[in-house]
């Protein structure tokens, strides 16, 4: 029989290393081995829970968070050459604003009702990195949501009220009171973490030790890192 794993990833819709997290995990999707079922569920967290609900100016965000553009630029350039390493073009000029990333979760969460939640993060990631698109914005959220095959009037009745607010706002605090400072976090059958956005076979030897435990229960081999 296939064993299962599940992964639960905490992390943030304008988190780019959650981004390229995202793509080195996927490499080790394509590498594991063909019995293993792997589950996987996306969690929130908000590097940002401070910036108001209509977002900022990308501007006033970088001079407050890096000291400003020239700084930031050397931050990202270290971004860029890691995302030219799995086939991802960040286009930071293209963002005009940093946005509250609330709603960008809760449409996350509403889509795993559909098994469709994998397919809206990457639009997100792609919407935001790429397309330098405001996803704070409702209307913006509903056009990712459309472009995805969810119904559209669902989609802004949902998002237009506060169904679920609190309930994203309370994992983000659990996935802090667990200790996770920062994003990407993979959290391997509710048990193990591994933090950042690490190499393929990193996740590769950590399936290998987590299968190897579930055949061995009393011989567990998988440190938390």
């Amino acid at each position: 029989m296939p064993k299962e794993i599940t992964v639960d990833i905490v992390s943030d819709t304008v988190c780019p290393w959650c981004y390229i997290g995202k793509r080195r995990f996927e490499q080790a999707l394509a590498q594991r081995p063909a019995d293993l079922d792997i589950h996987v569920s996306w969690r929130p967290f908000q590097l940002n829970p401070d910036i108001p609900a209509e977002g900022k100016d990308r501007r006033v965000y970088l001079a407050a968070k890096f000291g400003g553009d020239e700084q930031a630029k050397k931050i990202y350039q270290t971004i860029r050459d890691a995302g030219n390493l799995v086939e991802l073009d960040f286009d930071f000029e293209a963002m005009d604003r940093q946005p509250n990333t609330i709603n960008s979760h809760r449409l996350i969460d509403r889509a795993s009702q559909l098994g469709m939640q994998d397919v809206i993060v990457e639009r997100l990631f792609q919407a935001f990195f790429m397309d330098g698109k405001d996803i704070g914005d409702i209307k913006t959220l509903v056009d990712i949501a459309n472009d995805a095959g969810l119904d559209i009037d669902e989609t802004l009745e949902y998002l237009e009220s506060d169904e679920d607010v609190e309930r994203i706002h309370k994992e983000d605090l659990v996935a802090r009171q667990m200790g996770i400072q920062g994003v990407p976090c993979f959290i391997i059958n509710r048990k193990y973490n591994i933090s950042g956005a690490q190499d393929p076979g990193v996740f590769l030897s950590a399936f290998e030790q987590v299968m190897t435990e579930e055949d061995n229960p009393t011989k567990p081999v998988l440190a938390k890192v």
